[in-house]
This record gives C-alpha cells, structure tokens and sequence, in this order.
C-alpha cells in the first residue's frame, strides 16, 4: 500500500527551546464532549503566527525548517522519510485543536497536521493528513510510531482536499477519545490512554520524496 509508516527518523526541533519558554495550562478534570462550535468554546490558546515572538521553534538548516513566514507558521522538510514538528511549550488536559494547513510546494505524497498530548520527543498523539488524501491518528511510543486508526497504514478518505489547496485539520483528544475532523467530517476516532495532558503541535513529514512544504494559519486550543 502506498502510505506506509516511517520507523528510521523522527526529528524533533530544538525541544530544549520549547522547555525553556514552556508555560502549565491544565484544563482540570475530563468533561463531556460537546458539539459547541470552536466560536463558542473557551479559547485555551490561539495563534495565527502574525508574531514571531509568540513562542513556537524557529529553525533552519538544510534539512529543514520550522518558523514563522508572512503570517503563517512554515515546516519544511527535506529528509526523507522524516517528521519534524514544532510547539509552544504549553501543558493541557482535554482539548480541541483546530488549524489551516496548505501544501505550499513539495510532493502530495507527504503527512502534516497536529499534536496533542505530547510528553516529549518520543512521546506523543499526532492526527495527519496527506496532500494525496490519506489520513490517520497514531502516536509515538518510546520512539516507535503505532497506528491507532486505521491500523498499520495510512487510508484513503475523500474529505482531505488534495493538492495544493487548505484544509481545515481538527483534533479531539478529550479523555480517552482521540477524534480526527477534515473539513467538518469526522474520518476517524479511537481510544486510547497512553498519555492524559502534554503539549500541543504542528507536524509534517516526507516519505521517499523530500521537499514536503506547508503553511499552517489560524491555530487554536479551545475546550471541549
């Protein structure tokens, strides 16, 4: 099948800089989901990357880059077969995270999208997508990437709009229920209870191609 796992590189980006600048912000207790739009919500943290002091990793080298560019917050990758991502150093329980992620260059056979409940580098829940339309909830254990929905490999859904065009990323990490919504529809959900709080994030990866560019915009944490 086409969309297979990457097990030899995970790249973290200058997680030491996202310690240092980390700041606690526990939602307290699990609560029930609700169906509330993220207009309605109580906004726990939000950034559309206009500051480039807001707090997020700002590197780059050749292999790639993560920082902020004309109002949008950028991951290039150009290793394959390689993840990077970036966050705020920020801790929360039970959230809702919504973004805008664009493919600005790079092959459609590619990965992006959020982080909740990130531990550290090894450790951690990513929802992804594909500019090929291919979509899974995973997470990082000790290092090892583990499909959580679907199992074993990435799966096609027609809600990823493909190519170079935006699509609305939303996860929903509340409890033990990890949900993944494209564009309004919900594609995948799972349980799980590895991690209950952590940090938030932006991921994109290659696989045999490098090159893999996106632009992420409107990025917010509300409460479920």
């Amino acid at each position: 099948m086409k969309h297979q796992f990457k097990l030899l590189f995970v790249v973290a980006i200058l997680i030491l800089a996202s310690l240092a600048c980390s700041t606690d912000v526990l939602t307290g207790d699990s609560e029930p989901e609700s169906d509330s739009s993220s207009a309605e919500r109580e906004v726990l943290f939000q950034d559309d990357f206009s500051d480039p002091s807001s707090g997020w990793d700002t590197v780059s080298t050749e292999e790639g880059i993560t920082d902020y560019e004309n109002g949008t917050y950028r991951i290039l990758v150009n290793t394959a077969s390689s993840d990077y991502w970036a966050n705020p150093g920020l801790n929360f329980k039970d959230t809702v995270i919504d973004v805008d992620a664009t493919k600005a260059g790079g092959p459609d056979d590619n990965d992006f999208g959020v982080i909740c409940r990130y531990q550290d580098v090894n450790n951690f829940y990513f929802f992804l997508i594909s500019s090929d339309g291919f979509y899974a909830i995973a997470k990082s254990s000790d290092g090892e990437y583990v499909f959580l929905e679907p199992a074993d490999e990435m799966s096609p859904t027609d809600a990823v709009l493909t190519g170079e065009a935006t699509n609305h990323i939303q996860a929903k990490c509340v409890g033990s229920r990890l949900t993944l919504i494209v564009n309004g529809e919900v594609v995948a959900e799972t349980e799980d209870t590895s991690y209950l709080e952590g940090d938030v994030g932006l991921m994109a990866g290659t696989f045999d191609e490098v090159g893999t560019d996106i632009r992420f915009d409107n990025f917010s944490v509300t409460k479920p």
